[in-house]
């Protein structure tokens, strides 16, 4: 189906008077049919007027993707309220169309610092390091996208925002170390030249951390803005949770990020979940930097290269969606050894075939965050 605006009309009248909450209500009924999440949660409601007995709703989607379902559901919605003369909107953005971010108009007005980057001023760039799945390797990268960016010589923090299984401890090797306190602010651990937060420190060790939705959205908050001193910082990097769930949503409601990177690795069934990924970002405002492959290859000790898990997909992928791809990060013994051992500058020290591709990765990033900076719109200047 193209890309544009579907105007449909509906001219029937169920003689009820029904108001705008009820009409909302009826829409948090519908769910996105990828990312299985309401259209208001994800802010693709953007207008909803009741007036009298006609209703006028507009739906803004991050593509094409399942248009014609989500129109279905609406006014099956809708029909259950006997909602009457309902004229629904519906327009699919390109994939380049990236708007910042912000609440959906129908949730009612958003609390005061939500949906801007004011509430972190001291933070230029904030990128969030996400994945469709679990087990790609996501919090790897985001320590080693830390560190690499760290390398040349930026402040960088790292925020361990898997709150389902942070991970961060280990990999930095400050598990069992009790964050500093000042105040009734956490300082954030001052480790491999990095500013670190990670629930991990927080919870009782090997405890299974079982949240609900409200839950870990109050966490999450609490240990990215409410209880942590956060220091000037050139990037913040949080690796996010797998999945489409809660706490990227929280995450782009609170802030307003730079970008997400999305990280798959090269089979199918990975990249099934990324592209649900890339989708969440679209459609919660959030710029998509790019997708990185993790475990692309590997190499054996006679220098031999093996797509054990099908090499390219991720690129293949990037290209359809038409996102940035921004390089391969192949298997290597070194990055288990060494993020097992809470030892990630060695990956920079050692094989300089995993230096090679850590750097690249990096380097692509900060030249999509830079140009995505460059894109930004500035003030206007008015001279009469």
């Amino acid at each position: 189906m193209p890309h544009g605006s579907i105007l449909a009309h509906v001219p029937y009248n169920r003689g009820m008077a029904i108001d705008r909450e009820q009409v909302i209500a009826a829409l948090r009924t519908v769910q996105d049919p990828e990312l299985y999440k309401d259209i208001v949660t994800l802010n693709l409601v953007k207008e909803v007027v009741v007036d009298c007995d006609a209703v006028r709703i507009t739906l803004e989607l991050a593509s094409a993707v399942g248009q014609q379902q989500i129109e279905r559901s609406v006014r099956a919605a809708l029909d259950k309220i006997n909602a009457g003369n309902v004229q629904l909107n519906i327009t699919a953005r390109p994939p380049s169309a990236r708007p910042g971010g912000g609440q959906s108009p129908a949730a009612g007005p958003a609390a005061p610092g939500q949906g801007a980057r004011s509430v972190l001023p001291q933070v230029r760039t904030i990128i969030a390091v996400g994945a469709g799945k679990g087990g790609v390797g996501k919090s790897t990268v985001a320590v080693n996208l830390a560190v690499a960016l760290q390398r040349t010589g930026a402040r960088v923090g790292l925020m361990d925002g898997d709150i389902y299984g942070p991970s961060l401890p280990t990999m930095l090797a400050i598990k069992g170390q009790a964050p500093r306190v000042r105040g009734n602010k956490m300082l954030p651990f001052q480790v491999h030249g990095l500013h670190v937060v990670t629930i991990g420190a927080l919870v009782e060790e090997d405890k299974p951390l079982i949240w609900r939705g409200p839950m870990a959205h109050g966490a999450f908050k609490q240990l990215l803005l409410d209880n942590t001193e956060w220091p000037d910082l050139d990037y913040l990097v949080v690796d996010l949770p797998p999945g489409t769930g809660d706490v990227p949503l929280t995450l782009c409601q609170l802030l307003s990020i730079t970008g997400a990177v999305v990280v798959a690795t090269p089979q199918q069934v990975a990249l099934d979940d990324a592209i649900r990924a890339v989708r969440m970002f679209q459609q919660l405002g959030a710029p998509v930097l790019g997708m990185i492959e993790n475990m692309s290859y590997f190499i054996d000790e006679s220098g031999r290269e093996h797509d054990i898990f099908g090499r390219g997909g991720t690129e293949r992928v990037a290209g359809q969606l038409g996102m940035p791809y921004l390089g391969a990060i192949p298997m290597f013994t070194e990055l288990r050894v060494n993020s097992d051992t809470g030892r990630p500058h060695a990956n920079f020290e050692g094989n300089p075939k995993l230096k090679d591709s850590l750097e690249a990765v990096a380097t692509r990033l900060a030249e999509e965050v830079a140009r995505q900076n460059a894109q930004a719109k500035g003030p206007t200047l008015t001279i009469s």
